[in-house]
């Protein structure tokens, strides 16, 4: 049975390059606007990655915008850790990054183990084919969690 929609969500991964905006662009195309999504990562010091905005082109996603930053970043610019009612975490750094920061906040962090697709594959269409499982794993977890997305 789908969860309803949190008022807000932020996922986050290693670098704030591939696996969270990822996530983050698939869920607003998914479901809409009415939850407040963002993501972050542990570093920001890696652009969105080429592979992330080819293979979520296929689907309709664009990232090509996403401009990446991390959890210092974020709190910088005013966006507080506590204010969203769910962090998904994408990769094991990021998991034990948020659950430091967030110990005395109210709120749920969760762990979605995504596969990192940056070092597999030698030639373009073996890179495309693990970017295309991290982007299907992603899908995969979205629609477990919250059903198949709305109508568009």
């Amino acid at each position: 049975m789908p969860h309803p929609l949190p008022q807000s969500v932020l996922f986050c991964c290693d670098h704030n390059a591939v696996r969270s905006p990822m996530a983050e662009g698939i869920m607003k195309h998914f479901y809409g606007t009415g939850t407040y999504v963002q993501s972050a990562g542990v570093h920001n010091d890696l652009e969105i990655d080429g592979f992330a905005i080819a293979v979520c082109k296929e689907i309709g996603v664009e990232l090509s915008r996403h401009r990446s930053r991390s959890f210092d970043e974020m709190q910088k610019w005013g966006d507080d850790l506590g204010s969203f009612d769910l962090i998904v975490a994408l990769s094991p750094a990021s998991q034990k990054r948020v659950l430091d920061l967030t110990r005395f906040y109210h709120l749920t962090v969760d762990f979605w183990p995504i596969m990192d697709p940056t070092a597999i594959g030698e030639s373009r269409e073996q890179k495309l084919n693990a970017y295309r499982q991290a982007r299907d794993q992603i899908v995969s977890a979205l629609r477990d969690r919250w059903g198949d997305p709305m109508p568009g």
